[in-house]
């Protein structure tokens, strides 16, 4: 790929307006967590496979949220920071064609359920690569080329943690499990105003906290596909989501880049 289109990409998936661009374009075990497809009849009806719900589950307090997110030296070789305003879209700014598949698009913003006693979010973006050791003039244009890509070669991921009483946190993961089975044929999402095509979600392989669920999520907008990775997790009556894009390789339009397992791994740990 020359540098000119290495460049072009990167530019045109910053234009897509999924929260997960404005870090990751911005940005200069316990968990056993791993990656790799699984069989599609994983996807089954989520509330089939769930375990019983836990009527005794306690939310965790506001203060013992934030103790239990991530905070910076968590991840090695990733930044981490709190979430502000300008990282989230709220509830009422998502919409969908489908309403069954409202709670995938939910989770992908980090957005609660309802029954949600606390809630608290981060971003997480991988160190960038050491710069070249040498300037441009001096680089050949294959040189230039890895240059460029490496980069753009950036995993940023909007986690979110919501803590829930009784059966509802239960009940809203297995919610979201339910939805992005109902909806992996694709749908389409209105993103503050801004219409969006999600044209697959298919299931990837990950384990950690009591249970845990993965996909890619491929979404085509102006005739181009960018990847993007999400997770849910549960832990007692709290649920993570995890929702990652690398801007060298989800804009491809394939599932180039691997899972955020350290991430994954690192939360599942701090929610014990």
């Amino acid at each position: 790929m020359r540098a000119t289109a290495v460049r072009r990409t990167a530019l045109a998936a910053c234009a897509v307006s999924l929260t997960l661009l404005v870090t990751a374009c911005g940005g200069s075990s316990d968990a056993d967590a791993g990656n790799g497809k699984s069989d599609k009849a994983g996807a089954a009806d989520a509330n089939s496979q769930a375990p019983k719900a836990q009527a005794d589950a306690k939310a965790l307090s506001a203060a013992e949220l934030e103790t239990a997110s991530l905070a910076q030296g968590d991840v090695e070789g990733h930044k981490i920071t709190k979430a502000g305003p300008d990282d989230e879209v709220p509830a009422d700014g998502l919409k969908t064609d489908k309403e069954a598949c409202l709670p995938v698009v939910h989770a992908m913003f980090g957005v609660a359920a309802d029954g949600s006693k606390a809630s608290a979010k981060r971003k997480v973006v991988t160190d960038p690569a050491k710069g070249a050791q040498k300037s441009v003039e001096d680089m050949s244009e294959g040189e230039v080329e890895d240059a460029m890509k490496a980069a753009f070669d950036l995993t940023s991921t909007f986690v979110a943690l919501n803590t829930y009483d009784g059966a509802a946190g239960p009940d809203a993961y297995a919610a979201v499990k339910k939805a992005a089975a109902e909806c992996a044929g694709g749908f389409t999402v209105t993103v503050a105003g801004d219409q969006q095509k999600i044209v697959s979600i298919d299931e990837e392989k990950i384990t950690g906290g009591d249970e845990a669920a993965a996909w890619t999520v491929v979404q085509e907008q102006d005739g181009a596909k960018s990847a993007f990775k999400l997770v849910a997790l549960r832990k007692a009556g709290t649920v993570a989501t995890f929702f990652s894009f690398n801007l060298a390789a989800g804009a491809d339009g394939g599932a180039k880049f691997t899972l955020p397992t350290e991430v994954v791994a690192a939360q599942a740990k701090k929610l014990g």
